[in-house]
């Protein structure tokens, strides 16, 4: 015989720590940033970010694939044209997004290369 089966279980159990030990070791923790946060210091914030806040009413402009990402005191050029529109994506929408915020020296923009929304269910009435 192979072993006796409390070896195996213990075989079992140290193979199963390992893949959780591995999953954990593998997942990067990403830290989500209101806007009015990253913008009281966006220098602090240059690069790669993951922002959170409500698409401003009336900003969307599909010419230049851009929009305003607003706050309670701020707001944010967002460029997306190298990101795609997910479903949900609206004006007055609360909307998570990743990408590279920089500054043009006029003004702070965020590239965007992942937008996400909500539930779309959660929008409709």
């Amino acid at each position: 015989m192979a072993g006796t089966r409390a070896s195996r279980l213990g075989l079992i159990a140290v193979c199963m720590a390992a893949l959780v030990a591995l999953m954990f070791i593998s997942v990067d923790p990403e830290t989500q940033y209101y806007i009015d946060e990253v913008m009281d210091s966006p220098e602090d914030h240059e690069g790669e970010i993951h922002l959170r806040g409500q698409v401003a009413p009336g900003s969307i402009d599909s010419s230049s694939s851009s929009f305003m990402l607003i706050g309670i005191e701020y707001s944010l050029t967002i460029d997306y044209s190298a990101a795609a529109i997910p479903d949900g994506f609206d004006e007055g929408h609360t909307i998570a997004i990743k990408g590279q915020l920089f500054n043009t020296g006029d003004e702070w923009i965020l590239m965007a290369k992942e937008i996400q929304t909500g539930c779309p269910s959660k929008y409709s009435e």
